[in-house]
This record gives C-alpha cells, structure tokens and sequence, in this order.
C-alpha cells in the first residue's frame, strides 16, 4: 500500500507540474499577445479565447508596402524573374539594390520573394568575373520586419558585420529572405528555391552569369545554404555554383525533439513549428487550442523574443494532439525536410561545435555520411565550442576554404577534422 502510495503522489506531482507548465504556457502566449497588440489580430482577445482554426490567421502581418506586391500574371514566370526593384542604402562602400523575384514553394507552387544585392564599389582585381556570395543569415524569426531586406536598410541587421567582411573581400554579397513571403522559419525546400532564385534574380544588378558563387550560413542559414546546394543539381543547374559551406545545421527534426522541445531551446522549436506549418498548412489541425495560441503570439516576433520565450520549457507535445511526434502528418514532413536525402554536385564545408548541446552533431555527421556515400566532396571540421562558440570558432576556416573554391582551386573527397 505504501508503494501504491508514493506512486500516486508521484502521479500527481507529475500531473501539477504539467498544469504548471501549461499554465505558464498560457499566461506567456497571453503576455506577448498583449504586449504586441499593433501588430497582431484585429481582436486579439477574441482569438486568445477562441483560437480561429484558419491557418491564414497564423501568417505574418503584412507591412503594408505595396512594392512586395507581385504583379498579375507572374505566376507563368520562370523562377528567379525579377518582378520589382528598388535602390537602398546599407552600407558605406557598396552599392544595394533589392530585387522582388519569381520563387517556389515548399510545394512547387510559385511566390513572390525578395533578395538585398550590394556591390563593392571599388573594382574586382582578381581574376574573371567579381565573385558572389549568397550570405545567408540566421533569420530564425517569423515577423516581417525581422527578415534582412526590412532589417538591412535601417541599420539593425544582426550579421551586417558579416556581410561587410565579404564585401571587403571584393565579392558581391546576395542577401536573401529565404524563408520566403509567409517567414516559414526552418522550411527546408523554400529556403533553398528562394536562395537560387535570388541568385539567379542577382544578374539583372550586373552580376555575370558566369561569376563562381559561394553559399554560406550559420544555424538557421545553415538550412537554406545546405538545401540550396542540395537542391541546385535539379533546380538550378545553370548556377556555377564553386562551393558551399554551412556550420551549426539543424538537418533533422528527429534529433530536435530531443535536443530543443522542452529545453531551453524550446522556443525556437516551437517557432521553427509554426514556420513549417505555413508551408504545410495540414499541420494547423496538429495544434490543440494553447498550441494554436502560442502561435498567435508568436506569428510577428523575431529571435530575439523567440530566444527568450525558451524559458517556459515549452513542451510541443502539450501543445499539440496526442502522439504528434508520430502522427502520419508530421513523419511525413519532417521525412521531407530532412536534409541530405539528395546529393550536391559542389563542394561542401560543414562546421559544427562539438560542445553544441542545441544543434548537436550527429546531425552534421550523418549528412556527411549520407551525401559522401552518394559521391559528394564533404569537408566536416569538428570545432570546440557551443552553438554560439562553435560560430566564430569554425567561421574563418570556412571563408578561407570558400575563398579557395572561388578562385578555382580544386578539391574533392570526404574528410573529419575534429579541431
């Protein structure tokens, strides 16, 4: 009886801290509700009460600027046509522009997206064409203003000092908001359509076709620049394409379940949720009412706040239906936003932190071992340090080894270094 007892109390003490957590679950999503008012729902009270079951609602707001705005028609468009432009300032020694482009979804259906192209203004002196480089930044976000082509004109972009170390290398530097019109943070296809398409879009800012390209990105640029070569072969096999290196890549939702649910990590899986649901909106009807709020909280905010909202130890499997993990509709995506099931025909450059308990690497290794197994020529460096050390410890192997693929020096074969 004794044991019956003290497992019941266990019962319970394991219930109360369930509902504790639910509860906090409950009064975060209904404090960033309120406190977002001007940018979310028409009647954010009514919605927190009574979540509306249209996936449209979950969406982005809209800035209001009619230059996003794709014209009739543009759907018969090849991908990468541009649609509108737009001169901006960025920054001091650079030319900018930015170029609304034709694109793809995660379902093959045609989008509108933008890219941010700058231009040293001092001459190429290195031989052939002016190098380009697809820099894309850890967006991790889900609001409008937080993509780089809001960010970059108005000084508050959070990897311009990256953007400015390539540019003072001599190279163009194509700046995409890969995660497309809908912010679909972590959606694997989109991000790599909308990074080809923007490069593509690139030429009509005087970039030559024949330029070799490089594609960089840590974290969650790190999707979109390992997708994007993966992707390439098929979908852009125009681009010359020198080489590809990435660091820190979520590549499987698998070991996210593990790693971030109910982590301190825990808010940037819940976002990377949401933003797969607006490319799969089937997932909508996996979310119960207090995952459907979160949401709703959720739908303009960037890192910064999504980073933060981690603390609340969110659990997805409290905020879904019964057994979503292994529900038929999320398998189903999380197979197909898997990355390395196709193999890139460039070279590839991961790092990764060996100490990086967010993004651990076991994802990095087993997209080694997947594409070295198809014939590709993956370089894997094991660096010290965390998901944030790991970044500016493995940053300057990879330019350097990127700006060797630039310039034409060879490579090929599979290594891992652990530094």
């Amino acid at each position: 009886m004794g044991g019956g007892l003290l497992r019941r109390r266990g019962v319970r003490k394991q219930q109360g801290g369930e509902s504790m957590r639910k509860a906090l679950v409950l009064a975060g999503a209904a404090a960033l509700m309120l406190s977002f008012t001007g940018s979310a729902q028409a009647d954010p009270l009514q919605d927190f009460i009574s979540p509306p079951s249209d996936p449209a609602a979950y969406l982005p707001t809209s800035l209001g600027d009619p230059w996003f705005d794709p014209p009739a028609g543009y759907e018969s468009l090849q991908p990468g046509t541009v649609l509108n432009r737009r001169d901006v300032a960025v920054t001091p020694g650079a030319s900018s522009v930015q170029l609304l482009f034709r694109s793809t979804d995660s379902k093959n259906m045609p989008i509108a997206a933008t890219t941010t192209v700058l231009t040293p203004n001092a001459p190429w002196t290195g031989g052939g064409d002016r190098p380009v480089i697809a820099y894309n930044e850890a967006t991790d976000s889900l609001g409008n203003t937080c993509a780089p082509s809001y960010t970059l004109p108005r000084g508050n972009n959070k990897e311009i000092d990256q953007v400015r170390i390539l540019l003072d290398r001599g190279y163009t530097v194509v700046v995409t908001d890969y995660q497309g019109p809908r912010q679909a943070y972590s959606a694997g296809l989109v991000s790599g359509h909308t990074v080809l398409d923007g490069l593509r879009a690139s030429r009509s800012a005087g970039v030559s076709s024949d330029a070799p390209i490089g594609i960089t990105g840590y974290s969650g640029g790190a999707i979109a620049s390992g997708w994007a070569a993966q992707l390439a072969p098929e979908y852009a096999p125009e681009l010359n394409i020198a080489g590809v290196a990435f660091g820190g890549p979520p590549t499987d939702y698998k070991i996210l379940q593990t790693s971030l649910n109910g982590q301190i990590g825990s808010g940037l899986f819940t976002a990377a949720t949401i933003g797969l649901s607006r490319e799969y909106p089937e997932m909508r009807q996996l979310a119960n009412d207090n995952g459907k709020r979160l949401a709703l909280a959720q739908k303009d905010q960037c890192v910064d706040v999504l980073s933060y909202t981690g603390l609340l130890l969110l659990d997805q499997r409290n905020l879904s239906v019964p057994g979503v993990f292994e529900h038929p509709i999320t398998r189903a995506i999380v197979e197909e936003n898997r990355m390395g099931q196709t193999k890139p025909e460039a070279p590839v450059y991961i790092y990764q932190g060996l100490q990086d308990f967010l993004i651990p690497k076991e994802g990095a290794e087993a997209v080694q071992d997947q594409w070295c197994a198809a014939g590709a020529s993956v370089h894997l460096e094991l660096v010290p340090g965390d998901h944030t050390l790991a970044q500016s410890n493995g940053r300057p192997g990879a330019y350097d080894w990127l700006a060797q693929r630039l310039a034409g020096v060879p490579t090929s074969g599979c290594e891992r270094v652990v530094r």
